[in-house]
């Protein structure tokens, strides 16, 4: 995990090295697939994410076999069925907010970022709104959106077509503190 967090940190601080740089190293990422017999849903704790307030780039991954099942056969199926999780290991946003808060008010900021999100190997652009939020110099982001699975190839079998959504609901809170460069 931490050699996630510092290749985005190496990636979003380039030439701009304690400037105005969060980061998390916890978010919380829940994903949730409504279907007519059972419903999926899974957490992940360990989402690393940094964001560069200066220019609005936004940095976020998290290893997909840190979603943990209530089911451990739900799991198993998750990691080696649907996202092949030894091929594909984590999943990525890399993007840019496109609104600028004043992160030096306390307030709650509705902010969309624009960027490649990659999931199973397949990226594709999309522009996911979200909420940044600010209290006593601590920045918050929450956001929820679709992914549907046809669109980063995840194949669903027709034998357990009615146990899993064409769409997944992802819900992301990510806290973050200010990077200080030692």
């Amino acid at each position: 995990m931490k050699y996630i967090a510092l290749i985005l940190l190496a990636w979003l601080t380039t030439n701009q090295a304690g400037q105005d740089i969060y980061t998390c190293k916890n978010a919380k990422i829940n994903l949730y697939s409504s279907a007519p017999i059972e419903d999926i849903a899974a957490t992940a704790t360990s989402g690393a994410s940094v964001y560069n307030a200066a220019t609005g780039e936004l940095a976020f991954s998290v290893p997909v076999r840190d979603f943990h099942f209530p089911k451990s056969l739900m799991e198993e199926h998750f990691n080696e069925n649907y996202m092949e999780s030894d091929k594909y290991p984590k999943a990525t946003f890399k993007g840019k907010i496109q609104e600028h808060p004043d992160l030096s008010k306390d307030g709650s900021y509705p902010v969309t970022a624009v960027g490649d999100l990659q999931v199973h190997g397949v990226t594709q652009t999309r522009t996911i709104a979200g909420n940044l939020k600010v209290s006593n110099g601590v920045l918050t982001m929450t956001s929820e959106f679709m992914v549907k699975c046809a669109d980063h190839h995840i194949d669903i079998p027709a034998i357990v077509f009615h146990h899993i959504a064409e769409s997944i609901r992802i819900r992301i809170a990510a806290t973050y503190t200010a990077y200080k460069k030692q």
